[in-house]
């Protein structure tokens, strides 16, 4: 009997212990690159049903923790790097990971604000598209993008994007005065300069008086024809000094004005509606623009008149010998050029397009990026690049395209034979022909 008892009792705890026998779940780590799984580590581990198991994530160098993916039902916070997971099942967890997002500091000049993002300084994940809105203060106006902008969409608009491939460093620059203020300009053998007290100097021939312009004050922006001077008023009105034997400098009834432009023997102004009025010698049909509508920008080469139009597509009138009125399939344009006989426009990724006389490689601008403005001489062709140096190509001879080793500029003129470049410090350079003194701008200090 007793000998019963004990067998009894043995196979009571044997059952019992089997029905003790906990219930056992794997749980599968991984990870994808960019970090490990530190603790469990990274494989299949068992664990009894309940076990509150730690769960530590840890970014490789240049890349952050992201999230815990696959099974995570039970994970107390799939956002945390550190956290912990409850085994009522089988599992499989992924930690993700990626690269650290880049930061986009963001600056302005005087004279505006970037009002989207704002400025300072962003963080965006890697490849995110980010928006850049500027807002010019009155009295000035948005000039370009300049610091890392390979991946802006477009370095001259005031509205545009950035790609966030890496850190990037920007500037929004802001100008004084309309959107296409020539503040240097540059006629046949005279160059003239606008000075920040609304004052005006100019060098080179006086024979026709194109450099008598001592007198004028308020000037907001000029413009130089071959053998006249224009001068654009705070007021809305015009001057003009020089050859006026084809009534080029009749301007003095204009009024309302926003921008002129000196063609070889015309003279071109934008009213603030849109509209343009022009003056001079009509032999080929260049100041045939009372029809146009819609204008920003004009420009007035020889016997040609160009208009930038405000969805980006070209107008043009006058002499087409060469072609260079063939704009009409031009679009996305941001600033026009005319030249003796071609005609050049600014894109807005930068890129700059060309028609026209081409015999001496003045059209030659395939190639060129990065560019905020362009400039058209007689038979050459100046670009401004986003970092303030210069680029030209064309008819060489006076060595007008020499233009090489010229940097902080911030706006470039071209002359039928010479090239001027304004320096963000006011000062002023020029390369080409100084048969007449036109170059002798070393002593001018303009802002």
């Amino acid at each position: 009997m007793k000998i019963v008892s004990i067998f009894l009792v043995m196979v009571a705890l044997i059952a019992g212990m089997v029905g003790c026998v906990l219930v056992q779940y794997d749980l599968t780590m991984s990870s994808t690159e960019g970090g490990k799984v530190a603790t469990p580590g990274e494989g299949t581990f068992t664990y009894g049903e309940g076990s509150v198991v730690s769960l530590v994530a840890t970014p490789a160098s240049g890349y952050r923790f992201v999230n815990w993916a696959g099974d995570i039902d039970t994970i107390a916070s799939s956002d945390s790097a550190t956290t912990t997971i409850t085994m009522d099942g089988a599992k499989s967890v992924t930690a993700n990971f990626a690269l650290l997002g880049y930061n986009l500091a963001v600056n302005s000049t005087s004279g505006g604000s970037v009002i989207t993002p704002g400025e300072g300084t962003f963080t965006y994940d890697e490849g995110a598209v980010v928006n850049l809105v500027v807002e010019a203060e009155e009295g000035y106006h948005f000039a370009n993008w300049t610091g890392d902008v390979g991946t802006i969409a477009g370095v001259n608009n005031a509205a545009t994007t950035i790609t966030m491939n890496d850190n990037y460093t920007i500037t929004a620059n802001f100008g004084e005065g309309s959107e296409y203020t020539q503040v240097v300009a540059a006629g046949l053998y005279h160059t003239v300069g606008l000075k920040s007290d609304g004052t005006v100097v100019a060098v080179g021939e006086n024979t026709d008086g194109q450099c008598d312009v001592t007198g004028w004050t308020h000037i907001t922006q000029v413009a130089a024809g071959l053998y006249h001077t224009v001068g654009l008023k705070s007021d809305g009105t015009v001057v003009a000094v020089g050859d006026n034997a084809d009534g080029q400098c009749d301007v003095a009834s204009w009024m309302d004005i926003t921008q002129v432009a000196a063609g070889g023997h015309h003279t071109v102004g934008l009213k603030s509606d849109g509209t343009v009025v022009a003056v001079g010698l009509n032999f080929h049909g260049q100041c045939d623009v009372a029809s146009w509508t819609d204008i920003t920008q004009v420009a007035a080469g020889d016997y040609h008149t160009v208009g930038l139009k405000s969805d980006g597509t070209v107008v043009a009138v006058g002499d087409n010998a060469d072609g260079q009125c063939d704009v009409a399939s031009w679009t996305d344009i941001t600033q026009v050029a005319a030249g003796d006989y071609h005609t050049v426009g600014l894109k807005s990724d930068g890129t700059v397009v060309a028609v026209g006389d081409k015999g001496d490689g003045q059209c030659g601008v395939g190639g060129w990026t990065d560019i905020v403005q362009v400039a058209a001489g007689g038979p050459h062709t100046v670009g401004l690049k986003s970092d303030g140096t210069a680029v030209a190509v064309g008819f060489n001879w006076y060595r007008q395209c020499d233009v090489t080793g010229w940097t902080d500029i911030i706006q470039v003129a071209g002359g039928v034979v010479n090239t001027v470049g304004l320096k963000s410090d006011g000062t002023v350079v020029a390369v080409g022909l100084n048969f007449h003194g036109q170059c002798d701008v070393g002593d001018w200090m303009l802002r």
